[in-house]
């Protein structure tokens, strides 16, 4: 190929698409599409051609010779723009920043495209094949890009304590207002183990409420969990600044009642520590009836713990009464005003006060690791962990604050522990179809989905429906598998073996990154989070126009929409993210009936070749021409 002397040789070839040498002088360092316009290649009897154009350019330094020859480091991707009536005018200071990694800027001022490719990540990037069982908690834990966050202020905590099966769930529901999504309520003992927080007001005053599981002091060969859920019973009484003991005033003083209301005497009361104890107020709970509420709740005066309250958990009556006897001494968290509605309000609102926190669920079936997985994370037995299927209940929020030790900056996750999922036609309606539906709320008000899978048992096809309904849900998802440790023979070939077997049994998750980890020994679970910051940052990700309309129509270059028998053609016009969290696309096409769904999964392939946008979902919205 002849190349005039002064005179740049610009050939353009198709993403991905290595080509032979050209010469040292054949790269411009400009923008693609401003000097290869249209020079894309075209099928011609069935063969690949390409036209070559010759392009003039302002020489700034001695060129080498010709003849000597360099590969090119990368492809190049040049796209004809789009017509006149179809482009959108870009402002000089639309989403600024946006394709930034696509570009670099040389000294001289020009930006040179260095491709898309850049946004994907080979799988062994984040297998960490070399060693797997040399990796541990040495990994390093700091986030790649997080959210800056704001550490939450402290609100005073009430915690709420009780024999089994008095109501006390109920009781933090209608303090906290929250019926759908609180705390799972049945009338059967032992549905509450693990300790929840829910957010509370009252008269300007916000605190949390923990809900506990019945406290028993008598361990039973019959409930494991008893010495367990006493422990978490325990944490929560230390912390608070007051308790609520919550007693049946149908059944009357019960002698479980005495000896919690004798160990909340010694322990509260009778505080020798120097510490201010926590005020104790007694609720009288299920006395609905108005004549008989307050003789029902004289009896508990021999608790020895103060006046009685007669409240109704169900109905709501007394508990403004309670909530009352406790803000006379618990502080306030907030400096508050009040709003044109006459409510009270903190200067700050939570919801900003957590501002940035990510969300990140943990589901999976019952009995692999979920619980585990948490309190690896925290450093602590936050959640009841045992063999036992079925252990979580309730959805268990923690927050866990990572700091930077470079720049001494917070990054908050708010982690969600969830119960086990089985599946559909083993649930019967009762507590673990509440446990359950609990966790699918969980999924869907999280922004990253840790799909949890266990190793020693392989995918099943349980782990294939939560994944389905994780990409239906348009979740970030990051696929865990815990108890690597307890696999037998574990080399790089089997960690790669492991990998692509969880890969062929999800095929809905193509997208998602894998790990397998161990929640016992801590092995790669640090590096869990910089998936996590990585999937995130792709959910909320934004792309201009221009650049996903270059990446739209090399596709259709490469495969052109299919025709029908009757010869009407598919016609691609321009395409534009309407949505984030996940991405959302418009494809504005002349008849979406005309495009299958094979050329749709080629559309979606090519777009995240070219864009990245992995560990989240994509979703299309194909619009058809209006007749006019």
């Amino acid at each position: 190929m002849f190349v005039p002397p002064g005179h740049g040789a610009g050939l353009s070839v198709c993403y991905r698409y290595k080509r032979t040498a050209l010469g040292a002088s054949a790269w411009t360092g400009q923008r693609p599409q401003s000097a290869l316009r249209g020079a894309l290649p075209r099928r011609r009897g069935g063969a690949l051609h390409t036209r070559l154009r010759l392009v003039p350019r302002r020489r700034t330094e001695a060129a080498p010779d010709v003849g000597a020859s360099r590969p090119l480091d990368r492809a190049t991707v040049v796209t004809p723009r789009l017509p006149r009536r179809e482009r959108r005018k870009e402002t000089p200071d639309e989403d600024e920043g946006e394709d930034d990694g696509l570009f670099e800027t040389q000294a001289d001022g020009t930006r040179r495209f260095i491709g898309y490719d850049q946004f994907e990540r080979d799988e062994s990037d984040t297998a960490d094949v070399a060693d797997p069982d040399e990796q541990g908690d040495t990994a390093s834990a700091t986030p790649r890009a997080p959210r800056k966050v704001q550490r939450p202020t402290r609100f005073p905590i009430i915690a709420v304590l009780g024999r089994p099966n008095v109501g006390k769930s109920t009781v933090v529901n209608r303090m906290a207002g929250e019926f759908k999504t609180g705390a799972v309520v049945e009338d059967v003992p032992g549905v509450t183990r693990d300790r929840t927080y829910r957010l509370c007001e009252h008269n300007g005053r916000f605190f949390q409420v923990v809900d506990t599981g019945g406290l028993l002091f008598d361990d039973d060969p019959q409930n494991v969990f008893l010495p367990q859920i006493r422990e978490q019973a325990l944490v929560a009484m230390r912390e608070a600044s007051g308790v609520v003991l919550v007693v049946d005033g149908q059944e009357g003083v019960h002698p479980i009642d005495l000896e919690v209301a004798s160990f909340l005497r010694r322990e509260c009361l009778d505080a020798t520590d120097g510490s201010s104890p926590p005020r104790v107020v007694v609720a009288v709970n299920k006395c609905e009836s108005v004549r008989f509420g307050d003789a029902q709740a004289a009896e508990f005066w021999r608790l020895g713990l103060g006046e009685p309250i007669p409240v109704s958990g169900i109905h709501g009556g007394g508990v403004a009464e309670v909530l009352d006897r406790l803000c006379e001494e618990i502080p306030e968290a907030q400096p508050r005003r009040m709003d044109e509605n006459g409510r009270w309000i903190l200067d700050e609102p939570p919801d900003d006060l957590e501002a940035g926190i990510l969300n990140v669920a943990i589901i999976g079936r019952p009995n692999v690791g979920k619980s585990s997985l948490l309190n690896r994370f925290l450093g602590s037995e936050r959640a009841i962990v045992s063999e036992v299927p079925g252990t979580t209940r309730d959805a268990v929020d923690e927050l866990l604050v990572v700091t930077d030790p470079r720049t001494g900056d917070e990054y908050g996750y708010r982690l969600i522990d969830t119960a086990g999922i089985r599946r559909k036609k083993s649930i019967s309606y009762g507590t673990e179809f509440f446990m359950i539906n609990r966790a699918f709320k969980a999924i869907r008000r999280a922004d990253v989905v840790l799909l949890v899978l266990d190793m020693t048992q392989g995918v099943y096809e349980q782990d294939a429906t939560l994944a389905e309904r994780i990409a239906d849900e348009g979740r970030a998802c990051i696929i865990v598998g815990n108890k690597w440790d307890a696999v037998e023979g574990k080399d790089d070939r089997a960690y790669r073996a492991a990998l692509q077997k969880v890969r062929e049994r999800l095929p809905m998750l193509p997208w998602a990154d894998a790990l397998l980890v161990s929640a016992m020994s801590g092995q790669r679970v640090p590096r869990i989070l910089d998936l996590v910051n990585a999937a995130a940052e792709q959910h909320g990700r934004r792309v201009r126009t221009a650049v996903l309309n270059e990446v739209l129509m090399e596709a259709i270059r490469w495969q052109p929409p299919p025709s029908t028998r009757q010869g009407k053609n598919g016609k691609v016009y321009y395409a534009t993210q309407v949505s984030t969290r996940p991405p959302t696309f418009a494809m504005f096409v002349n008849d979406p009936k005309l495009f299958g769904d094979t050329y749709r999964r080629f559309i979606e392939r090519r777009f995240r070749e070219g864009l990245g946008f992995r560990g989240t979902p994509l979703r299309f919205l194909w619009r058809g021409r209006r007749i006019r």
